[in-house]
């Protein structure tokens, strides 16, 4: 579909869910065309609140991207500058979706990326379905993404396509770390109301079924509200049902509060895997010696055995160069940021029209690239609109004065290898 101008019919709103969507895009400016076109690109991302940390590394990243850009993409024999324009989700489903519509509406991009968490992710990607803009996104698990977009099966999106792992696999990840550890089979889940806590809990898609089957007691008090500052409740069920395995996704704060409190009431897990909140070294470095043998699922580390197709660069190339040029630990979503951009060029260069959105979309969902996460092909998913990519399990263990995230189970992936071996609290 080309689009001319009439910014007029693109200014209206509707109400989806807690998050406000631009109406949908019946027409678009037609591109002011000078000696080189331009190709704009939308980012959004929690810069600011709970879940900055999944955007701690993100400048760096852009900063090599606009570098590798700077002589445009070439298509079909004419090259396009690339403009990047990034916003601040501040963590919250509602101001993701109105960045989205600024970007959208204003700023007019042609391609819309988002990642960091179903709080960015599905609001952004509600707001480029509506408005038929081209739309990739990543670090979510797919089912929250999916489901909690109300994707059906069979049907999937139009204009939004999604790569990362799945609850299956951080399960998968979690029981192998777990397997040969000797500890007893009781499980503490700690899941917030919000959308990742509730896709983790569900009794039906997450975590409660397989660890049945696995032969996983999982105690379950109930979905708490993010930001809580009490966990007394959930601590004295863990004791009550002898758990000495807490497993769950909190956002860092959450597990700061319960991390403390579990040392307040005595009760001392010997193994604690937490999902978002235990990837950061910062958030490790938080807790001082009690961050040391915490474990989480790991999306990507140096030693993953991939390298970039837009620079070359391998996955510990990329890593080591952000902690020369910053003085910090790597952070896991490095590689995912990073990718997102090998897929918006590998598709401008495909495009067979980059005045069309949907040639744009088309473009996407044909994608087969080797990137610096893995492979990204959409037409070898789980569900529509979705492709995944490897997943393995780590813990926190400390050296000397630091702390080293040590891949402990890769048997998903054994590609990826082992760096250290599973060790109880």
């Amino acid at each position: 579909m080309t689009f001319s101008k009439n910014s007029t019919s693109r200014r209206g709103f509707m109400m989806a869910g807690a998050a406000t969507l631009a109406a949908p895009a019946i027409l678009r400016s037609t591109r002011a065309y000078g000696a080189t076109p331009t190709i704009k690109i939308g980012l959004v991302g929690p810069r600011t609140g709970p879940l900055a940390s999944f955007t701690e590394a993100d400048d760096y990243v852009l900063d090599a991207i606009t570098k590798s850009f700077a002589g445009g993409i070439e298509n079909n024999g004419k090259t396009w500058n690339i403009e990047i324009i990034s916003k601040d989700s501040q963590s919250n489903p509602n101001r993701a979706a109105e960045v989205a519509a600024d970007l959208i509406l204003s700023d007019e991009v042609d391609i819309i990326l988002a990642a960091s968490t179903p709080d960015t992710v599905n609001p952004v990607a509600d707001q480029a379905e509506i408005n038929e803009i081209p739309c990739i996104t990543t670090d979510c698990p797919w089912q929250p993404y999916f489901f909690g977009r109300n994707g059906v099966p069979g049907q999937g999106f139009q204009s939004t396509y999604h790569f990362f792992w799945g609850l299956e696999d951080v399960i998968g990840a979690f029981l192998d770390m777990w397997s040969n550890t000797g500890v007893a089979k009781n499980v503490g889940g700690l899941f917030p109301n919000d959308a990742d806590g509730n896709a983790w809990g569900d009794a039906e898609n997450g975590l409660p079924k397989p660890f049945a089957a696995a032969g996983y007691g999982l105690t379950d008090p109930g979905r708490y509200q993010p930001l809580s500052d009490d966990f007394s409740n959930q601590i004295a069920a863990f004791k009550a049902a002898g758990c000495e395995i807490v497993t769950g996704n909190m956002i860092p704060p959450d597990f700061a509060t319960f991390w403390a409190q579990c040392a307040q009431q005595g009760f001392s897990p010997k193994i604690v895997t937490i999902g978002k909140a235990l990837l950061f070294p910062s958030v490790i470095e938080s807790l001082g010696a009690r961050g040391d043998g915490l474990s989480s699922e790991v999306w990507w580390s140096p030693h993953h055995p991939f390298a970039s197709s837009l620079t070359g660069a391998s996955a510990h190339d990329l890593a080591m160069g952000y902690t020369a040029a910053t003085g910090r630990p790597w952070t896991q979503p490095i590689g995912f940021k990073h990718a997102l951009f090998e897929v918006v060029a590998d598709v401008i260069k495909r495009s067979e029209d980059l005045e069309d959105a949907s040639s744009i979309t088309k473009a996407i969902a044909s994608t087969k690239l080797d990137t610096i996460v893995g492979a990204i092909d959409w037409s070898n998913g789980p569900i529509n609109n979705v492709t995944k990519t490897p997943l393995v399990a780590g813990q926190w263990q400390r050296e000397g004065d630091a702390f080293d995230l040590k891949i402990v189970a890769n048997a998903a992936a054994p590609n990826i290898p082992k760096t250290g071996e599973m060790k109880l609290l």
